[in-house]
């Protein structure tokens, strides 16, 4: 039964916003881009509080949010962690238990209406506000960033081109806004007049179109160094997101693996990541 109501409860609110766009369109498409934004899951949870909680630096207010950090204090560049949708700053532990070991200054923090900050809703242009108040704060030598924050830092670069960054890494990350659009479609069966609105307020609102925002054309003016690693089956973002970015980012390398899923916690994939940050 639970599985049935998860399934139809889609249909119901794409049904509804199908029939609602005939009257406001625009209010439609608000109402639509609100619901894509919903933050469901990434809150902190009971096994993950304890390393966190040991962790915490500043709590930041940003944009309005509640922002909580966090460092592991080294003596070598810093380093700061950009986590992805409905995840927090726990899922970097693999990775700060290999950086600290290299005595990397280490920064991370919650995105909102993620782990301990504020916030209900969170899109790539919010993201990369808060991201660029702490690059400015931190002045991190070195960005992380897995999933939609290695999409959020992408951009982020491509408009704010951050003097202090030297070299970024992206784990798994997507390329192309309207994939993420197309599959936000064909869950909620919107009809193409409902996407219509949704692309003119998406345009309204942030000043493009969701095909142009692609962060596989913000690259090419890009001249830091850059790694990225994705897996060939991954099942949650395209391999090919990162092969199309790549080839337009003249000082990135790719590093592709197979089977090793979308979170890339594996340690042959922490230690790529240090060795191009030591390189």
């Amino acid at each position: 039964m639970k599985k049935l109501i998860e399934k139809y409860i889609p249909l119901v609110y794409g049904h509804y916003y199908n029939l609602l766009s005939l009257v406001v369109p625009q209010k439609t498409a608000e109402k639509a881009f609100h619901l894509f934004c919903t933050v469901r899951k990434g809150k902190v949870l009971p096994h993950q509080k304890d390393y966190l909680n040991n962790c915490k630096h500043e709590l930041l207010d940003v944009e309005g949010y509640q922002i909580q950090t966090y460092n592991w204090p080294g003596n070598k560049g810093t380093v700061l962690l950009i986590h992805g949708w409905e995840s927090n700053s726990f899922r970097w532990r693999n990775l700060i238990a290999e950086l600290e070991k290299d005595n990397f200054n280490i920064l991370a923090f919650d995105a909102p209406g993620h782990g301990y900050s504020s916030g209900k809703h969170l899109h790539v242009p919010l993201y990369s506000e808060i991201l660029q108040n702490l690059i400015e704060r931190y002045r991190p030598g070195y960005l992380v960033a897995h999933s939609v924050g290695g999409m959020t830092v992408l951009y982020n670069e491509h408009i704010n081109k951050s003097k202090d960054v030297s070299k970024i890494v992206t784990v798994a990350s997507p390329s192309e806004f309207f994939e993420i659009m197309e599959h936000f479609q064909n869950i909620l069966r919107f009809n193409d007049r409902t996407m219509r609105a949704l692309d003119q307020y998406v345009f309204n609102r942030f000043g493009f179109y969701i095909r142009e925002f692609s962060t596989s054309e913000f690259v090419k003016g890009n001249t830091k160094k850059g790694l990225l690693l994705h897996d060939k089956l991954d099942k949650v973002t395209p391999y090919h997101a990162s092969v199309k970015v790549q080839a337009n980012w003249k000082k990135s390398k790719l590093i592709s693996t197979e089977g090793l899923g979308h979170s890339l916690h594996q340690d042959e994939i922490n230690y790529q990541i240090i060795d191009f940050l030591k390189s």
